[in-house]
């Protein structure tokens, strides 16, 4: 059976954040990675089909979970906690026991490479510690169905290029592994699949087809994850969402509404959803799609640059900035 083609779409954290209401991404901010033609999917990583590249060896559970921690230090506004590390800082999050886990990251940026990505290290310092607590993984790529023309799916690319052509060359891969590193803890990966006819519903959009891309990652999300939550015989054990800080936002920016799967998700679990974007500190920059955002006036980069910064904006809505790279 021919394995589907995969591309990281363009549905990134600050890709939309920049723009205006209801608008596109902004051209100058960090959006999804670019498309491949000939990647494996993350279904290719739960069946051990294809050719991914080398996951890296799985981390051991030890740096995601201890049993102990001390307690942080207050660090200003918006529920501000400054922690040891990065695990406590995840497990305060975990706290409340959500059903579903929707993780946001600002992707790496191209002249970025000599800094471990957010997916690298959520992959080695978190995704441990989620083995017997997590049932499965919906990462954000798609697979394009082999059924689709093959115009279609170039037109579609084409778009998403340019979106992500600023991205690190590396980031499609890190979802790959992390995809891997998932089904070797015990957690089903899942991409997204989109049909022929939203391919077809894309490129109609035109000059719209980046908000189309948009509104359809929000939807199938959601759909996979209700799938899932829903599913005869589930355990009740977290579902995880995996893309770009964008999509999960519980509580949308106006005009966005329909580009995150947050509110239908937090609805349909009666609240056990939690909202957590994880910032690189060093890719924080002096722009406006970095400072439209709610914590940013609160944080100083010079101030406790080695502990991991955690802000609470909202009930169920955490943002966990990593201490400075070493």
């Amino acid at each position: 059976m021919r394995t589907p083609r995969t591309s990281l779409v363009a549905a990134a954290f600050l890709a939309a954040c920049g723009a205006p209401a209801g608008g596109a991404p902004s051209a100058d901010a960090p959006s999804a990675s670019a498309p491949s033609a000939s990647a494996p999917s993350a279904s290719a990583a739960a069946s051990g089909s294809g050719s991914p590249p080398a996951a890296p060896p799985p981390p051991t559970p030890q740096a995601a979970a201890p049993t102990a921690f001390p307690a942080p230090a207050p660090c200003g506004a918006l529920g501000c906690l400054a922690f040891d590390t990065p695990a406590q800082a995840f497990a305060r999050v975990l706290e409340s026991g959500p059903r579903v886990l929707a993780v946001g990251e600002a992707h790496a940026q191209q002249g970025s490479e000599g800094i471990p990505s957010t997916t690298r290290r959520f992959t080695e310092l978190f995704l441990p510690g989620l083995a017997g607590r997590a049932s499965d993984l919906i990462i954000e790529l798609w697979a394009v169905d082999p059924r689709c023309k093959k115009e279609q799916v170039a037109r579609v690319e084409t778009e998403q290029r340019a979106v992500t052509q600023g991205q690190a060359a590396q980031n499609q891969n890190e979802f790959l592994a992390l995809g891997h590193a998932a089904k070797r803890l015990g957690i089903r990966p899942h991409q997204l699949t989109p049909s022929c006819q939203e391919y077809d519903a894309i490129v109609r959009a035109g000059p719209d087809a980046v908000t189309a891309m948009l509104e359809m990652i929000a939807r199938l999300t959601a759909a996979e994850a209700k799938a899932l939550l829903g599913r005869e015989g589930a355990t009740g054990k977290m579902v995880i969402a995996y893309g770009g800080a964008l999509h999960n936002d519980v509580a949308p920016r106006p005009g966005r509404e329909r580009w995150s799967f947050g509110p239908e998700l937090s609805a349909i679990t009666a609240g056990k959803y939690v909202e957590l974007d994880l910032i690189v500190r060093e890719l924080i920059k002096e722009s406006e799609s970095w400072r439209a955002l709610p914590w940013y006036p609160h944080f100083d980069k010079e101030k406790h640059p080695d502990k991991a910064v955690l802000f609470n904006p909202a009930p169920g809505s955490y943002t966990l900035i990593f201490p400075r790279s070493s």
